[in-house]
């Protein structure tokens, strides 16, 4: 078992941390385009496995994909953070490029590989590697939903004083502002979370959830790393492990939930073929019409890397 991270910065090398710690496979490759960082994370967390007692070696090369050849699953983490001045269209156009590249590398050398998008924005990116890729969508995955949940749960774990093992929650759309927290789908050990925090309280936690990763920018000055990394890991275990997990995962639709060519976040069954099943929930009219919102603000940016292809 072969797993690649693209990206040596701070998502793909925790990513890459987690993979190894749980040893989800035999080797783990990361791969960046800066010279020697890499190889430097990669021999740093080779370091660590005598004192965490794991067997997994992790390499790292610079813009070489020669080694990544046979990947059972690949992890795109690549692109550029949005700088001050840069527009949407911008970060688009560059992210889309690194993206482009890395998934026809990643193709080249591991033709029957899994593929995980975590590169900003998400969803277009997803878009842009499937594009690219020319594999069956139940391949190529974008990583959001694992992410946005573990916020909502943590936030929830802390309000209420219990253990964010006991809170399972599900929310749909797009990442970022637009994504839908469903209150109705989110239980404490089985009791709805509504018997156990009120109304006005429970909001509040659906809107810092939607702005969670906003809210760690304007604390650190950059995103996030510890919780995307390991989200990111979540879905390439369910996957290596077969483990049939059901999670929220930006996934191809083609009618479901009544729409179509877009990837947006729905709850999916993750295993060994990739996405197995897309899950259709039956929404209230208002939660679907939430849905409808954030999936036209998606469709919205597809459309500029579909044009900008044009």
């Amino acid at each position: 078992m072969k797993i690649t991270v693209v990206g040596a910065g701070n998502v793909g090398a925790t990513c890459a941390d987690v993979i190894a710690h749980k040893e989800l496979a035999n080797e783990v490759i990361l791969i960046d385009i800066k010279e020697g960082l890499a190889e430097g994370k990669s021999l740093d967390m080779w370091q660590t496995a005598p004192v965490n007692y794991y067997n997994t070696r992790v390499k790292g090369y610079t813009n070489n994909y020669e080694p990544t050849a046979g990947s059972d699953v690949v992890v795109i983490t690549s692109g550029l953070p949005r700088k001050p001045g840069m527009s949407r269209d911008d970060l688009i156009a560059t992210n889309a490029g690194i993206v482009k590249s890395v998934t026809e590398n990643t193709i080249k050398y591991s033709p029957n590989a899994i593929i995980i998008v975590v590169s900003n924005p998400l969803d277009v990116m997803t878009y842009c590697a499937y594009l690219t890729a020319k594999i069956p969508s139940h391949r190529v995955m974008g990583m959001a939903g694992i992410l946005d949940t573990a916020r909502y749960r943590a936030f929830l774990a802390e309000a209420l004083d219990v253990s964010p093992k006991d809170i399972q929650a599900m929310l749909l759309g797009g990442h970022g502002d637009t994504m839908v927290p469903l209150p109705r789908y989110t239980t404490v050990s089985g009791i709805p979370v509504t018997e156990m925090i009120d109304e006005t309280a429970l909001e509040a936690i659906v809107e810092r959830t939607k702005k969670g990763g906003g809210e760690l920018v304007n604390l650190m000055g950059t995103s996030a790393w510890f919780a995307p990394g390991a989200a990111a890991a979540q879905m390439v275990e369910a996957i290596v492990r077969d483990q049939k997990r059901i999670f929220p995962v930006c996934a191809w639709l083609s009618g479901e939930y009544g729409l179509k060519d877009i990837y947006l976040g729905v709850p999916v069954v993750l295993g060994a073929k990739g996405i197995e099943r897309i899950i259709e929930l039956d929404l209230t009219e208002a939660e679907m019409e939430l849905v409808k919102e954030s999936a036209g603000a998606v469709k919205e940016v597809m459309n500029v890397l579909d044009n900008m292809n044009a």
